[in-house]
């Protein structure tokens, strides 16, 4: 007797054609809807980084900070300690915040790192308060002197660091050094003619001369050329000459201590009598 093998077969049930073509509309809708919502995307991308929407009073730049508001994480309460020199808006530039915008994803240590790049700036502290407050401690670079360079003038801190952002027409009481490496020497000068009070008050300008020595410039128009070494025992020597024998105020035109065992003053008179043979020569020629 043979074995006998059973099979069932079910027929799958049809779906009604309203059903497939329901579910067809569904699918062009959901890409349409896909590459619509991309197209916009790509606009809207081209259009922020464009700058479009960053003119003044843009709806659009104050959105992430209304956003950030309802998180109660808006930068509500900003305080700013140290400035001396500069506005609180160069603080806030430099680390990209704005009062009221966004605090989301800020970073105190980043942005400390962002304000002592600054060439003005000597040390920075921030520190961010939950959940939106900052408080900023900057100290400023001191001016010290001004630097000409060329034709250019540049405010310098004693280490010689140039603060690129102050105007040096607006620091007029500070003293003026120039030549190559005056930048770095101008403090040492500075604090050797500290010793001499009366003499430091006449200085109008100092050259360094060959980045190895300096040329003193008076107000009153008296050069004083001091020596590569031995600085502080020729402005004492000048400072001394000049308290016993008013040596700066009686008509010479340099003092000259390259020297060290002898000090060569140029008289003014002796200078206009040597140029006198100089013009009779030229006015002879014509």
């Amino acid at each position: 007797m043979s074995a006998t093998h059973a099979r069932t077969y079910r027929r799958k049930a049809a779906v009604p054609d309203f059903f497939a073509w329901g579910q067809r509309k569904r699918v062009r809708f959901a890409a349409r809807a896909a590459a619509v919502l991309f197209l916009s995307l790509a606009i809207l991308r081209g259009v922020i980084i464009g700058g479009y929407l960053d003119y003044e009073g843009s709806p659009y730049a104050r959105l992430p900070g209304k956003l950030a508001g309802l998180a109660g994480m808006a930068a509500e309460d900003i305080k700013i300690e140290g400035l001396v020199h500069q506005e609180p808006e160069a603080v806030l530039k430099a680390i990209g915040v704005t009062p009221g915008g966004s605090l989301i994803g800020f970073d105190a240590g980043h942005a400390k790192r962002l304000l002592e790049s600054l060439d003005w700036v000597a040390t920075a502290k921030v520190q961010r308060l939950f959940p939106n407050q900052l408080e900023i401690a900057v100290a400023e670079r001191v001016p010290f002197a001004i630097w000409q360079r060329g034709g250019s003038y540049y405010v310098i801190d004693k280490s010689g660091a140039a603060m690129s952002t102050l105007p040096a027409s607006l620091m007029t009481k500070l003293p003026l050094v120039s030549g190559e490496g005056a930048e770095t020497a101008a403090a040492e000068l500075v604090n050797q003619l500290e010793a001499f009070p009366g003499l430091l008050l006449q200085v109008r300008a100092a050259a360094r001369v060959g980045n190895r020595r300096w040329t003193l410039y008076l107000d009153n128009g008296v050069k004083v050329l001091l020596p590569e070494d031995g600085v502080a025992g020729a402005l004492a020597a000048v400072a001394k000459l000049d308290q016993t024998q008013q040596l700066l105020s009686k008509g010479i035109t340099a003092i000259d201590l390259r020297l060290g065992d002898r000090i060569t003053v140029a008289m003014a008179e002796v200078e206009e009598a040597a140029k006198e043979p100089a013009k009779a020569k030229k006015a002879k020629r014509q």
